[in-house]
C-alpha cells in the first residue's frame, strides 16, 4: 500500500460565466465617461445616492417570478433569519425602497442619481453579461410631465457632453397611456385581455428588427423566421392590425396627432396620454430642443409591466460594423419613463416618479467607436531604480520617489529583485515607463542622479549599430544634481509630450 500523501490538486483559475475582469484601460474609460455624466446631472440639481448591492427579494417587486427559491432572473441567498435577499436587478427598485423607508426625511421632489453594478441571473451570451453597470437619474414626487420633459432634455445634454454630436443621437418619446388607449380602442381592454395585450406590445417592440411587414405577421397569425421556426402571433384581425400599424408608423407626430386623438377617443386614458405627449412636445420645443434632438415616436415600447406614463429612449443613429462585418445602426444606449406605481407599493399612497437609466458598457462601446473615449493620455510612472539595498540608499530612493509624486508626477520605486539591474530596465520597458532614475554609490557620493530618457533611448537604439555610435548618442541619459531631479524629469516629459503631439499631426 502506498502511504505517500496524494499531491494536492492545483486550483484551476477560471472566470465565472457571464462575468468579465476590467483592465486599467476599461476602468479609466468608464471613470472618464461617468465623470462627464455626473457633471451634467449635478448642473441639473441632482444629488448622488448609493444603495447596497443586496435588497430583500420582496422589495425588488412583482417583476420577479414567485418560487420557493427566488433565483430566476436574480441571484439570491437566504439570510440567517431565513429572509431571502437578492443582488439588485436594477437601480430603480432600491431607490423606491430608500424613498419609502426615509419618506419623512426626504425633501420632495427628490432628485437623485446613482451609478453602480446590477446583476441578472440569465443565460450569458455575446455582449450579454450577468453583471453590468448602470447610471440612473430619477425625480420622485413630481406628478407633472414637465419632469419627464426635463429628463429627456438632460439625456440629450448628457450625450452631447460625451461628444456625441447632433444628428448622431435622438431621444424618442412615447406614452404608455396612449399605447393602452390604442389597445383599448381595438377591443383589448380589461384584465381578461392582458396576455393578448402583452403579445401586441412585444410585436411592436420588434418594429426595428422586422419592419412593418414582420410586425403585421406577429400581430396576426404569426411569423416564420429564416430558420423556419414559427412564432405564434397575437391573433388580431386586419382592422385591428391596421390601427396598430398606423399608430407605430407615425413619423410626423404633428400631422397625425388629430387622427391619433380620434383613434383613442372614449378610452379611459388614451386622450390623457395624447395631451401629455403634446405638453412634453411644447415644453422641449420652447426650451430649444427641436425634433433633431427630441422627437415623439409612438413605436417606443419600454417596460411592458413597469411604466405608467411617458416612456423615452436614447438612440444613437450612426452606423457601426457588427461582428459579421455588416453596417448596422448602433441603437439604444438607455431609456426610462414614468413609474408611478413602484414607490407606492411600499407607501399605500400615490408617489409619482420618473427617471432614466444609461447602459454604461454599451455607451462606452459607442464612444470608443466614435473615438470619443480613451483619448486621454495616461503616462506610465517614472521608475526610480534600486542599485543598493542598504538603509541609507533605500531612504534616498524613496525620498526621490516621493518628491516626484509631490510634484504631480507618477512615480514608483522598483520593488522587485533589485540585485539584477538589467531586469529593472526590462521591467521599465515592458511597463512603458518614460524615464528611469539611476543612482549608484558614485552618484550618491556626489549627490547626483542619472536620468535616462527611455523613450528617446528606445528610438536611438533602433538607429545605433556599434558601441562608438552609442557613446555619441548619450543625449538619452544625463547627469543632474539631486536638487534638480524634478525639474529635469518635467523637462524630459514635456519634450516627449511635444514629440507625441507632432507625431499625431503628421
Amino acid at each position: 500500500m502506498n502511504d505517500k500523501q496524494k499531491k494536492p490538486q492545483k486550483l484551476k483559475a477560471r472566470l465565472p460565466r457571464g462575468f468579465v475582469d476590467r483592465t486599467a484601460g476599461d476602468i479609466r474609460a468608464v471613470n472618464e465617461m461617468t465623470a462627464k455624466i455626473r457633471e451634467v446631472y449635478e448642473h441639473y440639481g441632482f444629488d448622488p445616492l448609493e444603495t447596497p448591492l443586496f435588497e430583500y427579494t420582496d422589495a425588488l417587486g412583482k417583476f420577479l417570478p414567485d418560487s420557493d427559491r427566488p433565483n430566476e432572473g436574480v441571484f439570491s441567498l437566504q439570510d440567517d433569519d431565513e429572509q431571502w435577499m437578492s443582488l439588485r436587478y436594477d437601480l430603480t427598485a432600491p431607490l423606491a425602497r430608500h424613498v419609502a423607508e426615509n419618506f419623512n426625511e426626504i425633501q420632495l421632489p427628490y432628485r437623485t442619481y446613482r451609478a453602480g453594478y446590477v446583476f441578472r441571473n440569465e443565460k450569458p451570451g455575446p455582449g450579454r453579461f450577468r453583471q453590468f453597470m448602470q447610471f440612473d437619474a430619477d425625480t420622485v414626487g413630481a406628478p407633472g410631465v414637465q419632469a419627464d420633459a426635463e429628463m429627456c432634455m438632460m439625456m440629450a445634454d448628457t450625450l452631447e457632453a460625451l461628444g456625441i454630436k447632433r444628428g448622431d443621437y435622438l431621444i424618442r418619446i412615447n406614452n404608455r397611456k396612449v399605447l393602452d388607449g390604442v389597445l383599448e380602442a381595438i377591443g383589448l381592454g380589461g384584465d381578461d385581455k392582458a396576455g393578448q395585450r402583452l403579445n401586441v406590445l412585444r410585436a411592436i417592440d420588434k418594429l426595428d428588427k422586422f419592419g412593418p411587414e414582420g410586425v403585421a405577421l406577429l400581430l396576426g397569425s404569426g411569423r416564420n423566421d429564416e430558420s423556419g421556426d414559427f412564432t405564434k402571433g397575437a391573433g388580431l384581425d386586419q382592422e385591428q392590425i391596421d390601427k396598430v400599424l398606423f399608430f407605430v408608423g407615425i413619423t410626423d407626430y404633428a400631422e397625425s396627432a388629430a387622427r391619433l386623438a380620434e383613434l383613442v377617443a372614449g378610452t379611459s386614458k388614451g386622450g390623457e396620454g395624447v395631451d401629455e405627449l403634446n405638453f412634453i412636445g411644447a415644453l422641449v420645443t420652447s426650451a430649444g430642443y427641436g425634433p433633431d434632438r427630441i422627437k415623439i415616436d409612438p413605436s417606443v415600447v419600454r417596460g411592458l409591466e413597469y411604466y405608467t406614463g411617458p416612456v423615452y429612449e436614447a438612440e444613437l443613429t450612426f452606423d457601426v460594423t457588427n461582428e459579421k462585418g455588416e453596417k448596422v445602426v448602433f441603437g439604444s444606449v438607455g431609456g426610462g419613463g414614468r413609474y408611478d406605481g413602484l414607490v407606492s407599493r411600499f407607501m399605500g399612497q400615490p408617489v409619482p416618479a420618473t427617471g432614466f437609466s444609461i447602459g454604461v458598457s454599451r455607451l462606452m462601446t459607442a464612444l470608443k467607436n466614435l473615438g470619443k473615449l480613451g483619448a486621454t493620455e495616461v503616462i506610465e510612472p517614472v521608475l526610480v531604480t534600486v542599485m543598493d539595498g542598504d538603509v541609507e540608499a533605500m531612504g534616498r530612493y524613496q525620498r526621490m520617489t516621493q518628491e516626484l509624486r509631490a510634484a504631480g508626477i507618477r512615480a514608483e520605486m522598483f520593488q522587485g529583485n533589485w540585485k539584477k539591474f538589467g531586469n529593472q530596465l526590462k521591467y521599465a520597458d515592458r511597463r512603458g515607463c518614460p524615464v528611469a532614475i539611476i543612482q549608484g554609490g558614485d552618484e550618491r557620493a556626489t549627490s547626483v542622479v542619472q536620468i535616462k530618457d527611455l523613450i528617446e533611448g528606445k528610438r536611438l537604439s533602433g538607429e545605433i549599430e556599434d558601441n562608438a555610435s552609442w557613446r555619441e548618442a548619450r543625449v538619452a541619459q544625463e547627469t543632474a544634481p539631486e536638487a534638480d531631479l524634478v525639474a529635469k524629469v518635467r523637462e524630459i516629459l514635456a519634450a516627449q509630450a511635444e514629440d507625441r503631439k507632432r507625431a499625431a499631426n503628421v
